[in-house]
């Protein structure tokens, strides 16, 4: 199987898909698994940031650096280079549609929609929110990354004899 490579989206890149990208990379050290994975936003509005305090210091509590990522905007190379492209909700996912070429809307999904305990729900932005926003979105994007993590363990796996 190819390296899989894996895009993870919200509206600024300073917020939720940062703190995706690290849940993400260390959900996939742990499963021994090696994915090109990076973040970017539907909106223009932070380009060069770093991650938002709070995401930082909850993402470092719950073991995962992102004090490097840097805000980026989603570019048109990135639908055709990433195999999945990850949107933390609804509002990101139709932006997301709306810019892709039609030939790769299929690879943009919800992060959720590999969730156990949120399928299907969009990750409400955190920012300018208190800690237990930030660690109920951290929650919801980790179920998100174990689930697309056991997806693709599951594609490793033997078919049976």
């Amino acid at each position: 199987m190819n390296r899989p490579k894996i895009l993870l989206v919200c509206t600024a890149n300073i917020c939720r898909s940062p703190m995706a990208e690290g849940i993400l990379r260390r959900a996939c050290v742990e499963a021994n698994l090696d994915f090109d994975i990076d973040s970017a936003a539907t909106h223009g509005y932070r380009v060069g940031s770093t991650p938002f305090p709070l995401a930082v210091a909850v993402a470092r509590h719950r073991g995962c650096d992102i004090a490097g990522c840097v805000a980026r905007k989603v570019r048109p190379h990135d639908f055709r280079y990433f195999d999945l492209i990850l949107a933390m909700d609804r509002d990101n996912l139709a932006a997301l549609r709306s810019e892709a070429p039609p030939h790769c809307r299929h690879k943009i999904r919800l992060l959720l929609d590999y969730g156990s305990w949120y399928r299907g729900c969009g990750v409400r932005d955190p920012y300018g929110a208190d800690v237990f926003a930030f660690e109920r979105a951290f929650d919801m994007m980790e179920d998100g990354c174990r689930g697309l993590v056991r997806s693709y363990q599951a594609r490793r796996q033997p078919a049976p004899a």
